[in-house]
């Protein structure tokens, strides 16, 4: 591909990807307020719009000309900073991830992913991991010591889990072998085949070759248990907590720079979403077909927004189900239960294929 197109092609991808993640991050919110509503028996967003669907843009201009007040008792530079640095990673991240398979315009056949590099998985866990400098910082340039407690319950909830999830993965890793994200996908291509029960084939020619199914569902609830606490939501909000801590590392914010932090916690929910698809659900594997080439490049990105929505459902869900842990329970959990459990299945996992080879 000669170097103009090359960037005019990746320009056009950057644009597009972080319209749809702006505009996916600004409807979860507008999902989960209907979602909760229903749950708890009341309506929710009906006002602005059919069916509240112009809610967040009326949140949107109202957090753009709202009165933005900044507390005379804060670090001042890091205070502004810290809203900044996390909305940035929280958008980043989504850079290297594939949305689908090629697209084929004219001449001109792209990946479906802004940039892919062969350790997308590390860029992933990198970027979102450096997003935690955001909530710590806003909680002690804050000079509050409700902003304080908030700050530093997310910075040992983060690290505290984020050992858990990365360990859930290396099991993913073994048996793909790659830390592409585009190659850990391949890997789950096509379906099972048995080599020697040969009459079972017919029924397991259904059954996909997604990793969950080969043996990392222990993996996949490790993963989504940490994922929840990463991304600071029920029951792993503590470093909001309304009824102790007011509202967290972000009780000193108002406007724009209180509304940035939640599009970072959104936009790290889509990011959580769309890794768990990639590792393991197959990401956009699925049924393609239609006589036109654009329909079948399309098709797949239909499959993996699907499966997105699917666990953003399931966040909402337990959003409107469980209670908020005490924070000795958290920590419990995390060190106590799901570490050894996904110490136990890297080394399951390990044996498994070392015994097939």
């Amino acid at each position: 591909m000669p170097i103009l197109t090359f960037i005019i092609v990746a320009v056009i991808k950057i644009a597009l990807a972080l319209f749809v993640l702006l505009t996916a991050v600004a409807y979860t919110v507008w999902l989960e307020r209907k979602v909760v509503g229903h749950m708890q028996n009341r309506w929710g967003p009906t006002r602005v719009g059919p069916f509240g669907l112009l809610q967040p843009a009326a949140d949107g201009v109202k957090f753009l000309f709202k009165e933005d007040l900044t507390p005379p008792h804060v670090y001042r530079p890091l205070f502004i900073a810290a809203p900044m640095i996390a909305v940035i990673f929280a958008i980043t991240s989504i850079a290297v991830i594939p949305f689908g398979n090629f697209l084929h315009v004219g001449s001109i056949t792209t990946p479906m992913q802004i940039t892919d590099v062969n350790i997308g998985l590390l860029v992933v866990l990198g970027i979102t991991s450096l997003g935690v400098y955001g909530v710590a910082l806003s909680g002690w340039s804050s000079n509050s010591k409700y902003s304080l407690l908030g700050g530093l319950r997310a910075s040992a909830q983060m690290i505290s889990y984020e050992i858990a999830l990365g360990l859930s993965l290396i099991g993913v890793l073994i048996l793909a072998g790659t830390f592409s994200l585009r190659g850990i996908v391949e890997a789950q291509a096509g379906h099972f085949v048995a080599a020697h029960w040969t009459f079972l084939n017919p029924i397991l020619r259904f059954v996909p070759r997604w990793f969950i199914i080969q043996g990392q569902f222990v993996a996949f609830f490790i993963y989504l248990m940490a994922a929840y606490a990463e991304t600071n939501r029920i029951p792993f909000d503590l470093p909001e907590a309304e009824t102790e801590l007011v509202a967290g590392y972000h009780t000193e914010y108002s406007a724009m720079k209180f509304a940035m932090f939640f599009m970072a916690e959104y936009a790290n929910m889509i990011t959580v979403a769309c890794l768990a698809s990639l590792l393991f659900l197959g990401g956009w594997s699925g049924p393609v077909f239609g006589p036109w080439q654009w329909l079948r490049d399309l098709e797949p990105l239909v499959w993996f927004a699907a499966r997105i929505f699917i666990f953003l459902f399931i966040y909402i869900w337990v959003r409107g189900t469980l209670p908020r842990f005490r924070y000795d329970q958290l920590m419990a959990f995390g060190w106590k239960f799901l570490l050894p459990l996904a110490i136990a299945n890297l080394v399951i996992t390990a044996l498994v294929v070392a015994w097939r080879a």
